[in-house]
């Protein structure tokens, strides 16, 4: 029995809670994933896992084995990194987590540049606006935007960008420019249904809330560009939502001299177990990515 693989098995048994969800991950058949933890049980001569009607959870053995376990193969990962030059000749499957629109934009446009420098890695891209579970999707990392529902979350910032006040010039010369944001209030708006319908403005240390109104309410942020690029209202969004229309003049900013909070891009490990060398490594990757556009002509 390979001890390094058997280890890696039981860290992802663990961690998903059942030997079927870590079978599909590790991309075996449950039947030898189950015989790993009962050839790695009768070599430690120690019960690792409980079994019962709803699920696997580890003895006080497994736990202590569990944790020892995430150290020796974060350490064996970071050897193997370091052995390879920095990162360089990584092998098998990254499985990345990413808004739909952001990763289309600003994500997806550079992965032939990261597939040239590792031949032998091959990328997951799962695009999701939601907040999914990274742990049960066996993820390395997710890039989310925002601020963190968790605050425990294995979290590294990447970068941070603008958020304005956007609409197309046809919806702006048909309902008007707003001056001040209480004309907000008179306009159409796009909402995304993942943020408030309150937008709120600093200005000299004054700030100012509006509830806007929309008949267009949409739940991801692809049909909020759809819906601003139809000219059908004004909305609030990320820059890098619009990056080439607002380089183009196909989107304009309104209220510019009104402040919204700034906006984070986050890579998130999953919790509870170390994050892997390919995560790490993409991590920079994108964080590079990002630091690039704000040189160029993108608008970050």
């Amino acid at each position: 029995m390979d001890r390094y693989q058997a280890m890696a098995t039981f860290v992802r048994v663990v961690e998903t809670g059942s030997f079927s969800a870590a079978a599909r991950q590790l991309s075996v058949g449950q039947p030898a994933v189950s015989k790993t933890i009962a050839q790695l049980e009768n070599i430690l001569q120690v019960s690792l896992l409980l079994r019962s009607t709803h699920g696997l959870s580890p003895t006080e053995a497994g736990l202590r084995y569990y944790e020892r376990a995430r150290v020796a193969i974060r350490e064996a990962d970071e050897a193997e990194l370091a052995a390879r030059g920095a990162g360089s000749g990584l092998t098998g499957r990254l499985r990345v987590s990413a808004a739909t629109t952001f990763a289309r934009l600003h994500i997806v446009p550079h992965l032939p540049r990261f597939l040239a420098e590792h031949p032998e890695l091959d990328i997951d891209v799962i695009l999701d606006d939601r907040m999914i579970d990274l742990v049960a999707e066996g993820v390395d990392l997710s890039l989310r935007m925002g601020a963190l529902a968790d605050s425990a979350a294995v979290a590294r910032k990447l970068a941070t960008g603008g958020r304005s006040v956007l609409a197309t010039p046809a919806y702006l010369e048909r309902a008007g420019e707003p001056q001040s944001p209480a004309d907000l209030a008179e306009h159409q708006a796009v909402v995304f249904s993942q943020q408030p319908d309150v937008w709120s403005f600093t200005r000299d240390g004054a700030q100012v809330s509006v509830a806007v109104h929309g008949r267009v309410r949409l739940s991801a942020a692809e049909g909020v560009r759809a819906a601003v690029l139809a000219h059908m209202g004004i909305t609030i969004a990320s820059d890098w939502m619009f990056t080439e229309e607002l380089a183009t003049g196909a989107v304009r900013k309104v209220l510019g001299d009104w402040h919204l909070p700034m906006i984070d891009l986050w890579a998130v490990f999953p919790t509870g177990r170390m994050a892997s060398a390919k995560g790490r490594l993409f991590a920079s990757f994108v964080e590079t990515v990002m630091a690039e556009g704000r040189g160029g002509h993108s608008g970050y």
